[in-house]
């Protein structure tokens, strides 16, 4: 995962650390938000929480569309983490060339569901995972994160 940078319009604020979305299969990590808890929510946290469900669904429809073309993800990748990204990369390049070679066909961009998995376990989230969070939704909500359509 990359250092820390700055949010997009965010001058004055803190650079923040590069995530990965992820849901409440997940534990909260400096590098890894899932969503707030389902109850008692503000208006801060109800947005976090929907634009990370929002971002995660895209990710997924993505990862769906690669996994209808390309088998090798139908399964779990038992390899380390720098051959799957080259994997995942090759995968990119040839749906890529596949799709200017062809053209689009549009049964293959329908996103499917993937499979859920296990929880893992969590235990305690640290305040600096936590800090991320609070941090992120602060800024989707503020008048340098937010979007036209929230």
């Amino acid at each position: 995962v990359p250092g820390v940078k700055k949010l997009p319009n965010d001058d004055n604020g803190q650079a923040q650390p590069f995530v990965i979305v992820g849901d409440e299969a997940f534990g909260l990590h400096q590098n890894l938000l899932r969503p707030y808890p389902r109850k008692n929510l503000d208006i801060q946290k109800k947005v976090f929480n929907l634009r990370l469900s929002r971002a995660r669904r895209y990710v997924e429809c993505a990862f769906g569309i690669l996994a209808n073309k390309w088998r090798v993800f139908h399964t779990p990748l038992l390899v380390e983490p720098d051959f799957a990204e080259i994997i995942v990369k090759g995968a990119c390049v040839l749906h890529n060339f596949v799709r200017r070679r062809d053209g689009i066909n549009y049964e293959e961009t329908f996103c499917c569901e993937l499979d859920s998995i296990d929880t893992v376990f969590r235990g305690a989230s640290s305040t600096q995972a936590k800090d991320v969070r609070d941090y992120y939704a602060k800024y989707f909500n503020s008048p340098e994160g937010k979007l036209e359509w929230q």
